[in-house]
C-alpha cells in the first residue's frame, strides 16, 4: 500500500498526520510539501520508507515504526533529533540536510548506513560512537554558523564501517592536531575537505595521506603513487629530523 499526501504539482497544505493513523498496513508514507509540525503516528508495523521533507517539522517525536528503513526528513525546522535505536531496528537511511540541528545528539542508531546532515548548525559531534553500522555521512555545509566546526573529536573507534566522510564548508584548520582524529576509522576511504580553511594549508594532501593511510580519495581526487611517494619521503626526512609524533604510529606504514 502507498499513501501519497502530495498531489502533482500542488501543496496539500496537510497540517496533521492523524487522519492516516487508521492505515495500520501501509509500506511507503510520502508527505511532502505541506504543513506539518510534527511526524508523530502510532507505530505502524509494516511502514518501511517514510518522507516529510518540506514542512515545518520541529522535533522527531513520535517516530517509531519496527521496520522503517529510509526517513527523510530535509528542509524542516528540527532543533534536536532524539530517535529510539530500540524502535528504530531496521532505520539505515535517514536524511536531515536543511534543519537547525546544532549537535549530532540522538543520532546513535547502530543499524544506521547513511547518514545526510548538510546545511544544519551543527557546532557538536557526539553519540556518533553508536553508529556502528555507518558507512556514509555528510556534514557538509556546517560551517555558516557561531560555532561551526572547527574540531574532530567525534569519532569513535567504534565506528568501524565508515567509509565516506564529506565535511566540505567546514572550520577545521588544523592539520597538525584535528585529521589525525580520524585515524580510528579504519575503513575510511574518501574525505571531503574542500571549501575548509584547512585544504589550504601547504602540502594539504601529502599531510593528509600520511596521517590517513587507508584513504583513498580527498576531495573526491584519487590519491596518485607520486603523491604517496612524497609522502612517504616526507614521514622519513621527519623521522630523522625527531618530528614526528609519537600519537600517529599509523604513520609506520611508510617505513616498509
Amino acid at each position: 500500500a502507498v499513501v501519497s499526501t502530495q498531489s502533482t504539482g500542488s501543496d496539500n497544505k496537510l497540517e496533521s498526520l492523524a487522519p492516516l493513523s487508521s492505515l495500520t498496513h501501509l509500506l511507503t508514507l510520502k508527505a511532502d510539501n505541506n504543513r506539518l509540525t510534527s511526524a508523530s503516528l502510532p507505530a505502524m508495523p509494516y511502514l518501511q520508507r517514510a518522507s516529510f521533507q518540506n514542512n515545518k517539522i520541529t522535533d522527531t517525536e513520535g517516530i517509531t515504526h519496527p521496520l522503517l528503513e529510509v526517513l527523510n526528513l530535509n528542509n524542516n525546522q528540527i532543533t534536536k533529533a532524539s530517535f529510539d535505536g530500540e524502535a528504530l531496528r531496521k532505520l539505515s537511511i535517514l536524511e536531515m540536510r536543511g534543519n537547525q540541528l546544532t549537535s549530532t545528539a540522538g543520532l546513535g542508531l547502530p543499524k544506521l548506513q547513511r547518514l545526510y546532515l548538510g546545511e544544519n548548525q551543527i557546532t557538536e559531534l557526539v553519540d556518533l560512537d553508536k553508529c556502528v553500522a555507518l558507512k556514509i555521512l555528510h556534514l557538509r555545509g556546517n560551517g555558516e554558523t557561531t560555532n561551526p566546526i572547527e574540531k574532530l573529536d567525534g569519532f569513535s573507534k567504534n565506528m568501524i564501517a565508515l567509509q565516506y566522510l564529506n565535511l566540505r564548508g567546514s572550520k577545521v584548520a588544523s592539520l597538525k592536531t584535528e585529521i589525525k582524529k580520524l585515524n580510528c576509522l579504519p575503513m575510511l576511504r574518501g574525505l571531503i575537505l574542500k571549501d575548509s580553511p584547512v585544504a589550504k594549508e601547504e602540502e594539504y594532501r601529502i599531510e593528509i595521506i600520511m596521517n590517513l593511510r587507508n584513504l583513498e580519495r580527498l576531495d573526491k581526487d584519487i590519491f596518485t603513487d607520486e603523491e604517496r611517494q612524497e609522502a612517504q619521503e616526507l614521514y622519513r626526512q621527519r623521522e630523522e629530523e625527531g618530528k614526528l609524533s609519537e600519537s600517529n604510529p599509523e604513520g609506520a606504514m611508510f617505513l616498509d
